[in-house]
């Protein structure tokens, strides 16, 4: 019994001196160029905020604009969901992001665009943060014309 108790203590006093440090998101640091981290751990008592897909705003459907500027304009409408929420860029933890083959680019997707409207907003220097992050091809999207789709995860500690 007296085990078990000395155990317990040692276990409870090690659980607190850890939930003392765990208490910030840590990123795992990214080998690449992309400006995205293998892994995010999020403290418990940590507010999740997911954000819904987000699409482009196409003001011309007749050129609805590359992937690159349509990756602006979805973190953009992210951003000003972010704010919202009292929240930026740097608080997202994960996201989603779902590509559409680019007909000028022979139905390929444009991974190269994506990372370049990407890296304007996570990984820089003012906004060092990087979420993680999975890219999918998907055959379409509900909007016509629209080649990206994305979708947060951002967190908040309490």
């Amino acid at each position: 019994m007296i085990r078990k108790l000395a155990f317990a203590l040692v276990l409870t006093a090690a659980f607190a001196a850890g939930s003392a440090k765990a208490a910030e998101i840590r990123r795992a640091p990214s080998s690449g160029a992309i400006a995205i981290t293998p892994s995010v751990a999020v403290p418990a008592g940590t507010e999740l905020i997911f954000l819904s897909g987000a699409l482009p705003s196409i003001a011309d459907k007749a050129a609805p604009g590359d992937t690159e500027a349509q990756t602006r304009s979805v973190l953009s409408k992210l951003e000003a969901a972010l704010k919202a929420e009292g929240l930026g860029h740097g608080d997202v933890v994960k996201a989603t992001v779902f590509l559409v083959g680019d007909p000028a680019k022979g139905g390929e997707i444009d991974f190269a665009g994506l990372n370049k409207a990407w890296s304007e907003v996570f990984g820089t220097p003012v906004q060092p943060n990087k979420p993680a992050r999975s890219t999918v091809k998907v055959a379409g999207l509900v909007l016509p014309g629209a080649l990206v789709e994305i979708e947060f995860v951002a967190a908040k500690v309490r």
